[in-house]
């Protein structure tokens, strides 16, 4: 799953490459509002439906009961299906408002009545990508999301090319058109004998799932409903290319780090859903994902914070490199949701939807708080100040939280390794910033001795370690017994 999300990765690189070189700041600040008015618009209508489906699939699954993954697998889909078209019709109906609240005008509504074709489709997706993962059908997942990025960067770099700027909303259609046939390409095979149930029959299988689902699409319309309200923020004070600016920061702080992420969670969520009521092994399991988070992601952040000059350069283009000082920041608050993140999930995995709905608005809402504050004294920067303050606080707040509530509490070893590498971040944060040409040399060194010290802190305990670091290791261990 590491391996797809990393080829899938560096399509959508190649993709976002393109738009940047085209388009500009200009372009990509489209693309993202666009694209995080999306999310907002499909996180209302769909109910929590992709959230709440993985969680039901993946209960049915446990039972071993072919009848109910049948009912259950079919009144996700439908309920997916209906999710659609009532956020297509909202998108719709808002197309106007949300022009106007979006960029003062309502320039911009063509374009919004035009994406509710990509909603629809996305919510279709949603619920059957929701399926395959709560049936861990890990080798599925990792192949639709490769062919969907494949085939959505192929079929819509054209559009940008000829069309430009007009040619954003067909541009995001046509990548959430292959999303939707890779996920039903796989999605079909999971049937489990085909049992039928009536639309009567579906709404009643459904209760369950939208209960819980309410309450996870609160929580993450606060996540989405943030992040559009930001990029609104950013587009009244500095314009659209300031929007760019602060998306391609976004991207690539998040880029590796998502990968290590999405890789977890295929896998983690089913199994700490499973383990939620035994407090030791649910313990064991969250400390050993911020374990292995820490030691994968360390060193590439490290890397990330000094390269990002030359990183910005060869993602996007040199028109971006403003974004390096939003960048570096971002950064410092990426590695404390390496540990934030696994946390979290122990809300979501024990249904505590309202907790769940709590936490996340008090720490978007200070993200907001702090972003205006942010960008108001201190330009651009600022966004990237705001963004590590809100990690920096989440992280208090969901450790005392589900220390309360959990039993939860670090690991001795996971204590070292966050302030190891924190501070680590830290120095080459600051030679960057404070020394000229000798920051390169210094800071290759760490991060190299970072890398050095995490491969062989894998290479060690075997039942951390990935498998293609697996397979090296015991290759070598064959070679040293011939």
């Amino acid at each position: 799953m590491g391996g797809s999300s990393v080829i899938t990765t560096i399509i959508g690189i190649v993709r976002t490459k393109f738009l940047a070189v085209i388009l500009g700041p200009y372009g990509v600040g489209l693309s993202g509002i666009y694209q995080s008015t999306n999310f907002l618009i499909s996180t209302v209508s769909g109910m929590g439906i992709g959230e709440s489906g993985i969680r039901q699939i993946a209960e049915a699954s446990g039972t071993g009961d072919n009848a109910l993954i049948s009912r259950t697998a079919l009144c996700i889909r439908r309920a997916a299906l209906l999710s659609g078209i009532a956020g297509s019709l909202l998108m719709l109906f808002m197309c106007g408002y949300l022009s106007r609240l979006t960029f003062g005008d309502s320039s911009h509504s063509f374009d919004f009545e035009v994406l509710s074709a990509a909603i629809f489709l996305g919510a279709v997706s949603d619920g059957q990508t929701a399926l395959i993962r709560g049936m861990r059908r890990i080798p599925d997942l990792a192949k639709l999301g490769i062919l969907g990025a494949f085939w959505g960067t192929v079929l819509s770099i054209p559009v940008i090319y000829f069309v430009g700027e007009k040619g954003i909303a067909a541009y995001l259609i046509i990548v959430a058109a292959t999303g939707i046939i890779a996920s039903w390409w796989y999605s079909r095979k999971i049937d489990a004998g085909g049992e039928k149930i009536s639309w009567s029959g579906s709404f009643a299988e459904a209760r369950p799932l939208l209960r819980l689902g309410v309450a996870f699409m609160l929580g993450s319309l606060i996540i989405v409903g943030s992040q559009y309200l930001l990029r609104v923020i950013i587009i009244r004070r500095g314009g659209l290319g300031a929007a760019g600016l602060y998306q391609a920061s976004t991207t690539l702080s998040s880029v590796y780090v998502g990968v290590i992420l999405n890789a977890m969670m295929t896998d983690y969520y089913p199994r700490l859903t499973s383990s939620i009521n035994d407090t030791e092994e649910t313990n064991s399991l969250v400390n050993k994902q911020i374990e292995v988070g820490l030691l994968l992601a360390g060193p590439i952040i490290l890397a990330m914070v000094t390269f990002a000059p030359i990183v910005i350069a060869a993602f996007y283009s040199s028109k971006f490199m403003p974004a390096v000082y939003i960048l570096r920041w971002q950064i410092l608050g990426v590695l404390l949701s390496v540990v934030t993140w696994p946390m979290g999930f122990m809300l979501r995995a024990k249904g505590e939807g309202r907790l769940f709905f709590w936490t996340e608005l008090a720490a978007k809402g200070m993200l907001l708080i702090l972003a205006w504050a942010g960008i108001t004294y201190y330009g651009l920067s600022g966004i990237g100040m705001a963004y590590f303050g809100m990690n920096l606080f989440y992280g208090i707040l969901i450790s005392l939280i589900i220390r309360k509530n959990n039993g939860f509490s670090f690991s001795t070893r996971n204590i070292q390794l966050l302030s190891f590498f924190f501070l680590l971040t830290v120095v080459v944060f600051a030679i960057s910033v404070f020394l000229s040409w000798t920051a390169l040399v210094i800071n290759i060194i760490i991060s190299l001795a970072a890398g050095l010290f995490s491969l062989k802190t894998l290479f060690v305990n075997i039942e951390m370690m990935p498998a293609a670091l697996l397979r090296i290791r015991s290759r070598f261990s064959n070679l040293r017994e011939m």
